[in-house]
C-alpha cells in the first residue's frame, strides 16, 4: 500500500484523494436513518400469524372451498398496505435525515473544508474541534486540550484526554479542545459501522402499544394449537365420528369449521393498524419539519410526564450576544491594554465557542499574540486559561463560581455582588481574571489554575428568548407535564430566563450542591424546577434519577453537552442547529429548530395511542369471543355456527374497515399507563357476552329444528348487529364523522344481506319467522349486556384516577332548579335508551320480514328495517350525551327520533295488522322530542357550540 502523503500540515493532495477514491478506500458506509426495506417486508409479511393464515388459506384452496378463503386476501392486503405505508414513511424520513446529516471537517491541499462523512478517505487529515463527531477511526497527530467522549461506544461517561499517538474512534465526540488526526480505518473496517450508526437506525424504542400487542399475539399463538385440535375433534364428532367423517367426506366441513374458528381468533388488523398509525404520524410530523428517527417515538412523547429542557438553544434561540464588560477594582486600577488584548485573543481563538466569538466586534485583534501555554475550555470545568509569549501573567476566562467558588456569589465581595446583581437580570455572566504567575507545564498537564488569581471583569451576555417558548411551556403545564430547566449557566441567570417564559422559579438550584446518590438526587428533582451550573454528566444523572421515580422523561437540547442526557432519556429531542452527535442519538429532530413543534408531537402521539387503544378493543373483543366460541363449541361438541366467508363479513364491516378510519381520527385524549389492562377489561367481558349469546342462540336454533344454513345465517345476523353495536359503543362520543362511519358500515351490512349475489355467495338464507323472533330477542339481550359492560368499564377507568371532564349544568350548583334539571335529563335519557333498544329490535324484524314479502317489496322493507335499526342504534349511542347536558346530543337525538317516528308511522300504515311495537316507538319518539325542548329538561342542556361531546381526557 502506498501510504506516502504530503506535509502533515497540508493534508492529502487532490491527486491522493482521487487515487484512494478509485481504490475504494472511502468511508462510504451510510447506515439507514430508518428501517431497511428487508426489515419492513419481514415485519409485515413473515410473521407467525401470517404463516398460520396463509396455511389455512392454502388448505381451503386444496379442499376446493375457495369461497371461504377470503380472509387470506385480507391478510395479503394487510401485509401490502402495511409495507407500502412504512416504505412511504421511510422515504420521507430518509430525505429529511439526509438534510440533517453531519459533516466532517478535513484538511486537503492546505485548505480546510467540510465534506460528507462518506467522502472521507484513508489517510485523510481530520480537523477536530469541540462538538464534532469523529467520522472514521484515526490516530491523533496533534492535540491542544483535546478531550473526546467515547460513551456512545464504550459506556464510559467521562471524557478521555487524547494526546498524539492515541486512537480516536469513529462515532466518538469531541467535547473540548482541538486537534488533528490521521484516518486509519474507513468503510466496513471502521469501528463506527458496528456501533456508531446504531443511533441513527430504526431501533426498538420503548413502546407500550407494541409490547402489549406482542404479548396478546403470544398468548393467542400458544392457544391456537390446542384449541384448534379441540374444535376439530368436536366438528368430526358432530359429523358422526372419525370413521364416518373420513368415509363420507364430512371431514372437509370439519376442516372448514376449524379454520373459521382459528382465523377468527387472530387479531390480524391490529398490528397493521398500529404500523399504519405510527407511519402516518411520522409522515405528518415530517411535513411539520420534525424528523422521527424511530416510528414508535411518535407514541413515546405522548407518554412523557417530565420534559427536561436545556436553556440555551431550546428556551432561547441560542445566539449569544455580547452585552458589556463590567470592570472591577483590579481592572480599574490596571491598564486596559492588558485585558483588552486578552479578550481579543479569546474571541479570535480557533477553538473559540459561540460565547467567546460574540466579543469579536467589541474587541478586535490589534496585534497578534502567541500563546505560550494554554488550557482550552472544558464544559466540565467551565474555564480556560492562557499565558502569552513575553509575558509573565496568565489570563483566565470562565464561569465565576468555577473560578472563584463561593466568593463569586457572596455578598461580602465585590465580585459576588456584581455577579449576583447582573445574573438576576437574566444575563449570562463570565469572569475575566488575571494571575501574575505564568502557566507552567505542570499547570497545563493537571489543568489547574495558577496561584493568586484576581477578578478583573465581569462579562455579561444576552440570549434571545424564543417567542414561542412561553406558549409551549404553558401547554405542557396545562397537560400536567412536569418541566425541569437545566443549564450550565449561573442558576440566577437560568431562573431569570425561566421567569421570563412563565415558569414559577424564585431562584435556580446550584448543581454543585446536588447529592451524589440517585435517591437523594431524585428527591431534589421532585422539589425544584430550575438548575444551573449543571455538567453533562449531571444532566444524564438527572434524567436517570427521574426515571428511577417512574417518570417517562423527554430531554431536549442542541449542544454536545446534552448528548449523554438525550441518549439516556426515554425520548431524546434535538434541535437541527445542534451538534451532529446530539442529533445522532436523538429520537426526534426539530429540523427548523422551532420549540413550538413539541405540542404537535405530543398531540400526534396522543392521537396514535388513544386511537389504537380504541381500535384494539374492537380487535381484542373479536379475539375474545372467537376464543370463547371455539372453547365452548369444542367442549359442548357443537357444530361451529359460521363459515369462514361469513366471518369475513363481520370482520370487514364491523372491525377492519371502520378501524382504519378510527385509527387516523383526531384524538386529544391524555395518555394513561395500562393500555392492555384497559383494553382487555372491556374486550374480555364483551367477548364472553357475545360467545355466550351465540351459544344460547345455537341451542335455541337447534331446538327449533332449523337447517344448518338458517342457523349460520341467524348467527351471522346476530354477530353483525352486535359487532356494529360494539363499534358504536367504542366510537363514543359520536360526532358527524363517526356517525358516517358507523352508518356506512351498517348500510354495507344491509346490502350484503339484501343483494341476491351477495346472499348467494355468503350462503345467507331466510331464517324463518320463529328464528327471526328468537334471534331478535337474543340480540337485544346481548346489546343490553354490552351496554352494561361498557358502563362498568368506564366506572372502572374513573376509579383508577383518570381525569375526567366534569359536565356543567345550567343554574347554580346545588340549586333546586339545577337538581330538577339533572333528574329530568336523566329520566329522558332512560326513555331514549328504551326507545332506541325497542327501535333496534323492530328494525331487525322488519328487515327479516322481507323474506315473506313480494319481490318488489323486499328492497323497501330492507331499507325501512335497516333505517329503523340504525337510528335506534344511534339513539342509544347518543343517550349518554343527554345525561351530560350535551346540546349536540339533544339536537341529533331529536333528528333521529323524528326520522324513527316517521318510519314507525310508515310501518303501521303499511302493515296489514296493527303493529304495536312501531306504535310505541312513534309515540315514544314524539314524547321524548317534546320533553327535550320544553322546561325543565331544556334548561339542563348547554348550547350546541359548547357541547361536551369530547372524550374524557383518558385513553379509553
Amino acid at each position: 500500500m502506498d501510504t506516502t502523503h504530503t506535509e502533515t500540515s497540508g493534508g492529502l493532495s487532490t491527486a491522493e484523494v482521487a487515487e484512494r477514491v478509485a481504490a475504494g478506500k472511502t468511508n462510504a458506509f451510510t447506515p439507514d436513518s430508518s428501517r431497511s426495506a428487508w426489515n419492513i417486508v419481514r415485519a409485515n409479511v413473515f410473521t407467525l400469524f401470517n404463516g398460520i393464515v396463509f396455511a389455512c388459506f392454502f388448505i381451503l384452496f386444496l379442499v376446493g372451498r375457495w369461497q371461504d378463503a377470503l380472509f387470506g386476501f385480507a391478510a395479503f392486503a394487510n401485509a401490502i398496505i402495511g409495507s407500502v405505508q412504512e416504505f412511504r414513511a421511510k422515504a420521507a424520513l430518509d430525505r429529511l435525515a439526509l438534510l440533517s446529516a453531519p459533516h466532517a471537517r478535513v484538511l486537503r491541499a492546505g485548505f480546510e473544508g467540510e465534506i460528507a462523512p462518506a467522502e472521507v478517505v484513508l489517510d485523510e487529515l481530520l480537523v477536530l474541534r469541540a462538538g464534532d463527531q469523529v467520522p472514521a477511526d484515526a490516530d491523533v497527530i496533534s492535540a491542544r486540550g483535546l478531550q473526546i467522549d467515547e460513551s456512545m461506544l464504550t459506556g464510559e461517561s467521562d471524557p478521555v484526554d487524547k494526546h498524539p499517538g492515541d486512537e480516536a474512534l469513529s462515532g466518538s465526540v469531541v467535547v473540548a479542545g482541538e486537534g488533528a488526526a490521521r484516518v486509519t480505518r474507513v468503510g466496513v473496517d471502521s469501528y463506527a459501522n458496528r456501533f456508531a450508526g446504531e443511533a441513527k437506525r430504526f431501533s426498538l424504542v420503548s413502546s407500550e402499544l407494541r409490547s402489549s400487542i406482542n404479548r396478546v399475539l403470544k398468548w393467542v399463538g400458544w392457544g391456537i394449537g390446542p384449541i384448534g385440535l379441540l374444535v376439530f375433534n368436536a366438528q368430526v364428532m358432530v359429523a358422526g365420528g372419525y370413521a364416518t367423517a373420513f368415509t363420507t367426506g364430512a371431514w372437509v366441513q370439519a376442516v372448514v369449521n376449524t379454520i373459521a374458528s382459528l382465523t377468527a381468533m387472530i387479531p390480524l388488523g391490529l398490528v397493521l393498524m398500529t404500523s399504519i398509525a405510527f407511519a402516518v404520524g411520522a409522515t405528518k410530523l415530517a411535513r411539520r419539519q420534525v424528523l422521527v428517527n424511530e416510528l414508535p417515538a411518535v407514541e413515546g412523547l405522548a407518554r412523557v410526564d417530565v420534559v427536561c429542557l436545556d436553556k440555551t438553544g431550546t428556551l432561547t434561540i441560542g445566539e449569544i450576544v455580547f452585552d458589556a464588560a463590567h470592570p472591577l477594582a483590579a481592572a480599574r486600577d490596571a491598564a486596559t491594554d492588558g485585558w483588552h488584548g486578552a479578550l481579543a485573543w479569546y474571541a479570535a481563538s480557533p477553538d473559540a465557542n459561540a460565547t467567546a466569538r460574540s466579543m469579536r466586534d467589541a474587541y478586535p485583534v490589534d496585534s497578534a499574540r502567541r500563546a505560550a501555554a494554554y488550557i482550552p475550555f472544558s464544559s466540565a470545568r467551565k474555564w480556560s486559561a492562557v499565558a502569552f509569549d513575553g509575558s509573565s501573567e496568565t489570563w483566565i476566562m470562565g464561569a465565576p463560581e468555577m473560578v472563584f467558588g463561593d466568593a463569586a456569589t457572596s455578598g461580602s465581595t465585590e465580585l459576588g455582588r456584581s455577579v449576583t446583581t447582573l445574573a438576576e437580570t437574566g444575563r449570562r455572566t463570565l469572569v475575566l481574571a488575571r494571575s501574575a504567575v505564568s502557566l507552567s507545564e505542570a499547570d497545563v498537564e493537571a489543568e489547574r489554575l495558577p496561584q493568586d488569581v484576581q477578578p478583573m471583569l465581569v462579562l455579561t451576555f444576552r440570549e434571545h428568548v424564543r417567542p414561542d417558548a412561553a406558549q409551549t411551556l404553558e401547554y405542557f403545564r396545562q397537560q400536567g407535564v412536569g418541566i425541569r430547566i437545566i443549564s450550565g449557566d449561573n442558576p440566577r441567570t437560568v431562573a431569570a430566563i425561566a421567569r421570563e417564559v412563565g415558569v414559577d422559579a424564585s431562584e435556580g438550584f446550584d448543581a454543585r450542591a446536588l447529592p451524589e446518590t440517585e435517591a437523594e438526587l431524585a428527591e431534589v428533582l421532585e422539589q425544584h424546577t430550575v438548575f444551573g451550573r449543571v455538567t453533562p454528566e449531571q444532566k444524564k444523572r438527572m434524567v436517570t434519577a427521574l426515571q428511577s421515580r417512574g417518570h417517562t422523561v423527554a430531554m431536549t437540547g442542541d449542544g454536545v453537552n446534552d448528548a449523554l442526557a438525550i441518549k439516556a432519556a426515554d425520548i431524546g429531542i434535538a434541535m437541527n442547529s445542534g451538534s451532529p452527535a446530539t442529533k445522532a442519538v436523538a429520537r426526534l429532530v426539530l429540523l427548523d429548530g422551532q420549540f413550538s413543534h413539541l405540542p404537535d408531537v405530543v398531540a400526534e402521539g396522543r392521537q396514535v395511542i388513544a386511537n389504537i387503544e380504541r381500535v384494539s378493543m374492537l380487535f381484542l373483543t373479536k379475539t375474545a369471543y372467537a376464543t370463547g366460541l371455539a372453547i365452548l363449541f369444542g367442549a359442548l361438541v357443537l357444530e361451529f355456527p359460521f363459515l369462514p366467508r361469513q366471518l369475513s363479513i363481520t370482520d370487514g364491516l364491523t372491525i377492519g374497515i371502520p378501524a382504519f378510519f378510527l385509527a387516523l381520527m383526531p384524538n386529544a385524549a391524555r395518555y394513561m399507563p395500562g393500555f392492555l389492562r384497559r383494553s382487555l377489561s372491556f374486550a374480555i367481558p364483551a367477548g364472553i357476552v357475545i360467545a355466550l349469546g351465540l351459544t344460547w342462540y345455537t341451542f335455541v336454533a337447534t331446538g327449533i329444528g332449523v337447517s344448518e344454513d338458517q342457523l349460520r345465517t341467524g348467527a351471522t345476523i346476530i354477530l353483525a348487529i352486535v359487532g356494529i353495536w360494539v363499534l358504536a359503543v367504542l366510537s363514543r362520543p359520536l360526532n358527524r364523522y363517526k356517525v358516517l362511519v358507523v352508518g356506512a358500515m351498517f348500510i354495507g351490512l344491509v346490502l350484503v344481506f339484501t343483494l341476491p349475489a351477495a346472499r348467494t355467495f355468503f350462503a345467507l338464507v331466510d331464517p324463518g319467522e320463529e328464528l327471526a323472533f328468537a334471534l331478535t330477542g337474543i340480540t337485544i339481550v346481548m346489546i343490553s349486556c354490552i351496554e352494561v359492560v361498557r358502563l362498568v368499564h368506564r366506572r372502572l377507568l374513573a376509579s383508577t384516577g383518570a381525569p375526567r371532564t366534569a359536565p356543567s349544568t345550567a343554574g347554580r350548583p346545588g340549586s333546586r332548579s339545577s337538581t330538577t334539571g339533572r333528574i329530568a335529563t336523566t329520566v329522558v335519557a332512560v326513555l331514549a335508551y328504551a326507545t332506541g333498544f325497542l327501535s333496534t329490535g323492530i328494525g331487525i324484524l322488519v328487515l327479516l320480514s322481507r323474506y315473506e314479502g313480494e319481490t318488489d317489496e323486499r328492497l323497501a322493507l330492507s331499507v325501512v328495517g335497516a333505517a329503523i335499526a340504525l337510528f335506534g342504534l344511534l339513539t342509544v349511542t347518543l343517550a349518554a350525551g343527554l345525561r351530560r347536558g350535551s346540546g349536540l346530543s339533544r339536537l341529533l337525538i331529536s333528528i333521529f327520533l323524528g326520522v324513527l317516528t316517521l318510519l314507525s308511522v310508515l310501518v303501521v300504515v303499511s302493515s296489514e295488522e296493527w303493529d304495536w311495537g312501531a306504535t310505541v316507538t312513534a309515540l315514544g319518539g314524539v314524547v321524548i322530542i317534546v320533553l327535550l325542548w320544553t322546561p325543565p329538561v331544556a334548561r339542563g342542556f348547554r348550547q350546541i357550540g359548547h357541547s361536551s361531546m369530547a372524550d374524557p381526557p383518558h385513553a379509553a
